[in-house]
């Protein structure tokens, strides 16, 4: 695994996602977890995190999943909301790569995510998976 890390931004050689340094501020965010405001570190933790899930070789690898897991954790998130999140991105990227470059009035489908919950949390909010693409069991 390789992550450039600049002043401004953090790339891997084995994913298209990326972490972002806001203008003037300490603060990062990742491409496929926008929405949070992370430390330097944190944001490192993420590009790993995305790393180690985009190795299929992983998949029965105690030692991965516990990495995984660490990380996600640096996040405050579950493995199981990261896998999500990242396959969500990369369905948006299949899709958009398919659309026909002529085509002006395009309509993107809705982002998976939006209602997937329905309980008691607040409108717009989103809660955390409770089992992701692999066995819950790998992630604990």
């Amino acid at each position: 695994m390789t992550i450039d890390i600049s002043h401004r931004e953090m790339t891997s050689d084995i994913t298209p996602e990326f972490a972002l340094r806001a203008r003037d501020e300490d603060a990062w965010s990742l491409s496929w977890l926008p929405e949070q405001r992370l430390t330097r570190a944190q944001a490192h933790a993420g590009m790993e995190l995305d790393e180690i899930l985009s190795d299929p070789e992983i998949v029965f690898d105690d030692a991965a999943h516990s990495e995984a897991a660490e990380r996600a954790a640096r996040l405050g998130i579950l493995v199981e909301h990261a896998v999500v999140m990242l396959a969500q991105r990369m369905a948006e990227r299949m899709h958009h790569d398919t659309l026909i470059p002529y085509e002006t009035d395009a309509v993107l489908p809705e982002p998976f995510l939006r209602g997937w919950y329905v309980g008691t949390l607040p409108p717009g909010t989103l809660a955390p998976a409770a089992s992701g693409a692999r066995s819950q069991h790998l992630w604990a």
